[in-house]
């Protein structure tokens, strides 16, 4: 090996190891962010995120450049707010296309009386028509709509528990509330599926896609299993992510008194805490979400505060299994 060779696989080292560490720099302000966000403190959220960003050179995932966005309005930053959106909106590699999520973000209510508003929305707007100009429009519709309910539930019933407690009036009324969604919605959607399979977002666009994976990820047992094959076909066609199929994979497994494959499903003890559902050979977890396009779970269960530690895991896997013998 020449002395040139040398250096050159060194510099490539340096810069693998460089990259790593502005990675693993922008997921911890990121996560700093976001808990600011829930904590009410907007200001130190956008900075957390600004921060992020500069370890990437001002990259960003589409994600979090648009909740850096909702914390910037909501600190009072109109100007760092718009440069974010206008970011998302004029990207020519993500053309931001969510016209009736960023019209009823309440996050973005300060930016409305602003003229760029108008600006901004219709761009998005026209980032929306292009996008959908070869889909089945009417069925976009009806799914936006469904989807729509799906999350508009889910976040109420997160407010009710933030507010009120799980064991609240407030909260269970909501959770009847969701569950009645949940129910009309599985209705709609199993009748797209019965008359026209599981469609790709090239009929139905990328929201189309998750709501029909949303609303039988939240149904109940029996058609989470009747529809699981189907959704494994699609994903052998393209019409869907392999991540669509190892979350649902794992829900049914859970629910079937099983171990889950993926450790998509989160649990919480008597004390509040999380932790991750039992798993099947956990030391091996991160080949096969990888092997379905799935990040490290490390940085899946960071989102529940969870550090994740495979001998803990198997320690508390092993202490429920005893406890469910007791029983």
């Amino acid at each position: 090996m020449t002395l040139r060779t040398t250096l050159t696989l060194f510099g490539i080292l340096i810069v693998a190891i460089s990259f790593a560490q502005d990675q693993e720099k922008y997921t911890k302000y990121v996560k700093k962010a976001d808990s600011l966000y829930d904590a009410g403190v907007y200001d130190d959220s956008a900075e957390a995120y600004e921060t992020a960003f500069q370890a990437l050179e001002g990259r960003a995932y589409t994600n979090h450049r648009y909740n850096a966005a909702c914390s910037h309005a909501l600190s009072g930053d109109t100007e760092r707010s718009f440069f974010h959106l206008f970011r998302l909106a004029d990207n020519p590699h993500v053309k931001y296309k969510n016209l009736r999520h960023i019209t009823t973000d309440s996050d973005l209510t300060a930016l409305h009386d602003d003229e760029r508003w108008e600006k901004l929305i219709a761009t998005v707007k026209a980032n929306k028509d292009e996008y959908e100009k070869d889909l089945d429009k009417p069925l976009v519709a009806k799914l936006d709509t469904i989807l729509a309910s799906d999350q508009g539930s889910r976040r109420k019933l997160r407010e009710m528990e933030k507010e009120y407690g799980r064991e609240s009036e407030e909260y269970l009324k909501q959770y009847r509330t969701t569950w009645v969604t949940d129910s009309l919605n599985v209705i709609e959607v199993t009748k797209i599926l019965d008359e026209r399979g599981w469609l790709g977002p090239d009929v139905i666009g990328k929201n189309g896609s998750n709501a029909l994976f949303l609303v039988i990820q939240h149904a109940d047992l029996e058609t989470q299993k009747k529809y699981l094959p189907m959704l494994r076909e699609a994903v052998e066609l393209g019409n869907a992510q392999g991540g669509m199929l190892a979350l649902l994979q794992d829900r049914v497994a859970m629910k079937s008194g099983e171990k889950q494959v993926y450790g998509s499903q989160i649990a919480r003890d008597e004390s509040g805490e999380f932790y991750v559902s039992p798993l099947l050979e956990p030391e091996k977890v991160n080949e096969r979400r990888a092997a379905v396009g799935l990040g490290p779970i490390e940085e899946y269960v960071s989102r529940w505060n969870i550090n994740w530690d495979v001998e803990k895991h198997k320690e508390r896997t092993r202490a429920l299994e005893s406890e469910e013998k007791e029983n």
